[in-house]
C-alpha cells in the first residue's frame, strides 16, 4: 500500500490510537507496524482474532500485560552462557507472572467447550511457575539479594552482622572512655567501607590507626583505630565471600532459565502478539465498531459508516455502495457538505479493514480487497516545485492512470478543480471514463453540471449528493445515493441578503438547458423528501400495528391460559365433588342392606343418617364460599385499626394481630402465630375480638355479651435479650413473659443470639421452671436458627 494514500487518509492516526491501547513495549511495537494486509484469507483471520478478543473483553473485562518487557537481549546472553542480573531476573519472573495471568484469564469455564482463534495462542503459554517462584524467593529487588536465598548467604550475613556488632562496641568503648577530648564527634563513620572515627588533627598521634580520609578544612582526621582494624579486615572477607555466592546464586539461576529459554521466548511471542489481537479489540470497542465481510468481487457496502476520526457523538453516519450495479461513483453538493469526509471514510475504512481492525459502522457492513488505494485529496500546491494547485493534482492523476489496474481504488476530491470550468469538466469527464472503462473502483466529488449529465447518462456510473438545507443553510451530511447535488448557490446568497436584482440578473446568464436542468435536480429533491417524510410515517404506522398485535396477542394468550385454568379447577372440584357424594351414596346403601340383617339399632341409623347430612351440608357450605364474589365486610380505614387488634388475613385465611400501624402505602405487619408477616389493609378484615387499649389489664366486651381480659399493648411478640448477661436477661424475660401470657399471646420469640451459648442454656433453664409455658424450641431454618427459641404458653 502506498505510504501518500496512508498519509492522505490520516491512516498514521488511527495507528497511534491503536499503539496507545496495547499494555506492554512489545505490543506497541507491533501495533505501530501495522500496515493493510493484500491476502484475503490473512485479513479473515485478523479479523476474527479481533473479533474473539472483542467478545473476551465483554466477557471478562480487560488483559493488561504492562510488565511485558523485551527480554531478546537476556535470552541471547542466556544462550551464549552468561549469567543474568538480579534486574534481568526479575523481568524474567515478570514475563512468567504475566503470562500465568494470562492463561488463567484465557481459561474457559463451565462447560463452555466452543473454542475460538486465540484458544491456541493461550494454550501455547507457559507459566513455568517453580521458575518464577524461585527467583522472587531469592531476590527481593534490583540490588537486593533475599537472606534465604543458601544457607551459606545467610551464615555469611549473620557472620557480617556480628563482626559489626564487635566494631560498635569497641568503638563506643573507644568514645565513651578517656580518649573522648581527642575526637571532633562522638560518631562512628564508615570511610572506604571501613568503620572509623572523627580524630581532631592535632591529637592525631593519640590515637593509634590508620589514617583514612581527612576533612575539606583539615581539621578532622578519620581514623580507624589499630583495635579493629582486624574485625575490619574480616568484615571485608566476608563481603567478598557475599559477593562471589550472590554470583553463584545468580548463576545457578540462569542456568535454571537458560534450559527453559525456548519456552520463555515463545511466552514474549504468545504474549506480545496478545497485547497486540487485545488492543485492537479495545479500539474497536471504544469505537463502537464491528467486523466487515470482505470480498474479492470489488463490493462495497457500508451501513451508517462513521468517520474514525469524528466525534461519534456528532458524525452523521452514512450508506454507501459501489462495485455492484456501478463501479464509478460522483458525489456533487456544496461546499462543507460533507463530500470530502465521505471519500475519507471510504478509502479509511477500507484500510482499517485490511489491517485487521475493525470499522464504525453497522455489522455485516462489506468490504473488497484492494492491492493498492490511490487518492487524491485536498490542496497540494507547493511553491518550492512551482506547482500550481492544478497541476500538483494533474500529477496525482498521472501517476493513477499508470499505475491503478482493477484491483485499485482511486478517490478524487474536486477532480479537475484549479483551471477554466469547460475545459476542467471536460477532462474530469475523460478521466473518469478512462478508469470506468477499465473496471476500477473510483469515487469523485465535483461541482460540475457536466458530470452529473455524465453520471446520468452513462451505464455503470451513478450519481450522489450530500444533503443540504436551504431554510437553515447547514448541511445534513448525508449521503444520498442516486440523486444528484445541486450546488444551491442563488438560494443561500438570497438567504444571506443579496438582492434579488442581481440574482436574477445571475440567472440570466446561464443557459435555459443549464437552468431547466437545475429545475429538475430541485423537482427530484422535493419528490425524494416528500417520499422519505411518507415512508417515515409509514414505517411508525407498522410499528404501532406490530405494538398493538403483539398486545393484543399476549393479553388473548393470558385469558386463553386463565379460561383454561378456571375450567380445569372447576372440573377437578365437580370430580371430586361426585367422587366424594358416589363414596357416601356407597356407604349409605350399604348400611341400609345391613339394617335387619344384622344388628343395627335405628339409633344408629338414625346417627348415620345425621352424618351424611352434616357432610352433605358442609360440602354446599365449601361451594358456597368459592362462589362468592368477595369476603363480606366493609373496606377498613387506617384509622380504625389499633395495635393489638385481632384480624383475619384473607389471602391467607389465617387470623393474627396487628403489630404495626399502616404506613403510607396501606401496608403494615400481622403476627400470625409465630409468622409476623407484611401485608396490605386491604386484604385484612376486623374481628369481634377484644381490643387492647390500657397499660393494665382491662375487660372488654364482645358483641355476643361475652368478657375477655385482655393486656397491654405494648407487649410485643418478641423480645429482643443480646448483649444482656444471663441475670439480666431472666429478670426482663420474666416480666416479658409474664405481660405476654395475661395478654393471651398464644406464643412469643426469645432473641439471643448463638454466641457461647451461655445465654441460650440459661434461658432454658429458665423457661423449664416456669409453670404457664407449654413448651419451647430453637427457631426452624429461616427464622433464627440456634439464635432464637420460640415459646409457647399452656391455654
Amino acid at each position: 500500500m502506498n505510504a501518500k494514500a496512508l498519509q492522505t487518509l490520516e491512516y498514521p492516526k488511527i495507528i497511534e490510537q491503536l499503539a496507545a491501547r496495547a499494555t506492554s513495549p512489545l505490543g506497541r511495537t507491533l501495533c505501530l507496524g501495522l500496515l493493510p494486509g493484500e491476502n484475503i484469507d490473512t485479513i479473515r483471520a485478523c479479523q476474527a482474532n479481533t473479533r474473539d478478543a472483542l467478545s473476551r473483553l465483554f466477557a471478562k473485562g480487560s488483559l493488561s500485560l504492562g510488565a511485558a518487557k523485551d527480554l531478546g537481549a537476556s535470552l541471547k546472553r542466556l544462550e551464549i552462557g552468561s549469567s543474568l542480573s538480579m534486574a534481568e531476573l526479575l523481568d524474567l519472573a515478570a514475563l512468567l507472572e504475566n503470562a500465568a495471568r494470562a492463561k488463567s484469564y484465557g481459561r474457559r469455564e463451565g462447560g463452555d467447550v466452543v473454542r475460538d482463534t486465540l484458544d491456541d495462542l493461550f494454550d501455547a503459554l507457559q507459566p513455568l511457575t517453580p521458575l518464577s517462584t524461585e527467583i522472587r524467593r531469592c531476590i527481593l529487588t534490583e540490588e537486593e539479594m533475599a537472606n534465604d536465598a543458601s544457607a551459606a548467604l545467610k551464615q555469611i550475613r549473620r557472620s557480617i552482622r556480628i563482626s559489626g556488632d564487635r566494631i560498635h562496641s569497641q568503638l563506643q568503648s573507644f568514645l565513651n572512655g578517656s580518649a573522648r577530648t581527642y575526637l571532633q564527634d562522638g560518631v562512628i563513620t564508615m570511610r572506604g567501607g571501613r568503620y572509623c572515627i572523627p580524630v581532631k588533627a592535632e591529637y592525631k598521634n593519640q590515637v593509634p590507626g590508620m589514617i583514612h580520609d581527612q576533612s575539606s578544612t583539615g581539621a578532622t582526621l578519620f581514623v580507624e583505630p589499630m583495635a579493629i582494624v582486624k574485625l575490619n579486615n574480616e568484615i571485608r572477607e566476608l563481603e567478598l565471600k557475599e559477593q562471589a555466592e550472590i554470583e553463584r546464586i545468580l548463576a545457578e539461576l540462569s542456568a535454571q532459565a537458560a534450559q527453559e529459554r525456548e519456552l520463555i521466548g515463545y511466552d514474549l511471542e504468545n504474549l506480545a502478539e496478545l497485547d497486540f489481537i487485545f488492543a485492537k479489540a479495545s479500539l474497536a470497542m471504544d469505537m463502537e465498531a464491528t467486523e466487515p465481510l470482505f470480498n474479492d468481487q470489488g463490493r462495497i457496502r457500508l451501513r451508517k459508516a462513521r468517520h474514525p476520526l469524528i466525534d461519534k457523538k456528532k458524525v452523521v453516519p452514512i450508506d454507501l455502495s459501489l462495485g455492484e450495479d456501478f463501479d464509478l461513483l460522483i458525489v456533487t453538493g456544496p461546499n462543507t457538505g460533507g463530500k470530502t469526509v465521505s471519500l475519507k471514510t471510504v478509502g479509511l475504512l477500507t484500510l482499517m479493514g485490511q489491517a485487521g481492525l475493525h470499522i464504525p459502522a453497522l455489522d455485516r457492513s462489506q468490504l473488497a480487497l484492494f492491492s493498492e488505494v490511490y487518492a487524491d485529496i485536498g490542496d497540494e500546491q507547493s511553491i518550492e516545485q512551482s506547482l500550481s494547485t492544478f497541476s500538483s493534482h494533474m500529477t496525482n492523476v498521472v501517476s493513477f492512470l499508470e499505475k491503478a489496474d482493477e484491483q485499485s481504488l482511486v478517490l478524487f476530491d474536486e477532480l479537475g478543480a484549479g483551471t477554466d470550468p469547460t475545459e476542467g469538466a471536460a477532462l474530469a469527464i475523460a478521466i473518469l471514463s478512462t478508469l470506468h472503462e477499465k473496471g476500477i473502483r473510483t469515487m469523485a466529488t465535483t461541482h460540475y453540471s457536466e458530470l452529473k449529465v455524465y453520471a446520468l447518462s452513462t451505464p455503470g456510473v451513478e450519481n450522489a449528493c450530500c444533503e443540504f438545507d436551504v431554510e437553515t443553510l447547514r448541511p445534513t451530511y448525508r449521503l444520498l445515493i442516486g440523486i444528484p447535488g445541486k450546488s444551491n448557490a442563488f438560494a443561500i446568497s438570497g438567504k444571506l441578503g443579496l438582492p434579488a436584482a442581481i440574482i436574477d440578473r445571475a440567472k440570466a446568464q446561464i443557459s435555459e438547458q443549464d437552468e431547466s436542468f437545475e429545475d429538475v435536480i430541485s423537482s427530484l429533491e422535493e419528490s425524494r423528501k416528500t417520499i422519505e417524510r411518507e415512508q417515515l410515517e409509514i414505517a411508525r404506522y407498522k410499528e404501532e400495528v406490530q405494538t398493538l398485535k403483539a398486545q393484543l396477542e399476549e393479553k388473548s394468550g393470558k385469558l386463553d391460559a386463565r379460561r383454561e385454568k378456571m375450567i380445569q379447577e372447576a372440573s377437578e372440584e365437580a370430580h371430586r365433588i361426585l367422587r366424594e357424594a358416589k363414596e357416601y351414596a356407597d356407604e349409605t346403601m350399604k348400611t341400609f342392606h345391613k339394617f335387619g340383617k344384622e344388628n343395627i339399632s335405628v339409633q344408629e341409623m338414625e346417627k348415620r343418617r345425621q352424618e351424611l347430612r352434616q357432610k352433605m351440608s358442609k360440602a354446599e357450605k365449601q361451594m358456597a364460599m368459592k362462589k362468592a364474589a368477595a369476603p363480606a365486610g366493609k373496606k377498613l380505614n387506617p384509622k380504625d385499626l389499633h395495635l393489638g387488634d385481632a384480624v383475619k388475613v384473607l389471602s391467607m385465611n389465617l387470623k393474627g394481630t396487628v403489630s404495626s400501624l399502616p404506613d403510607a402505602k396501606g401496608n403494615l405487619f400481622v403476627q400470625m402465630g409465630i409468622m409476623r408477616s407484611k401485608v396490605s389493609i386491604s386484604d385484612l378484615v376486623l374481628l369481634d375480638d377484644p381490643v387492647i387499649t390500657g397499660p393494665s389489664i382491662t375487660l372488654t366486651k364482645t358483641s355476643t355479651g361475652k368478657m375477655k381480659m385482655s393486656k397491654s399493648a405494648s407487649v410485643g411478640i418478641e423480645i429482643n435479650l443480646l448483649g444482656k448477661t444471663v441475670d439480666e436477661a431472666v429478670a426482663e424475660l420474666d416480666k416479658y413473659l409474664d405481660d405476654a401470657y395475661l395478654a393471651h399471646l398464644p406464643s412469643v420469640r426469645i432473641v439471643h443470639g448463638k454466641g457461647t451459648g451461655a445465654l441460650r442454656k440459661g434461658i432454658h433453664n429458665y423457661l423449664r421452671r416456669v409453670k404457664y409455658v407449654a413448651e419451647f424450641h430453637l427457631a426452624e431454618f429461616g427464622e433464627g436458627d440456634a439464635g432464637v427459641t420460640i415459646v409457647t404458653f399452656k391455654k
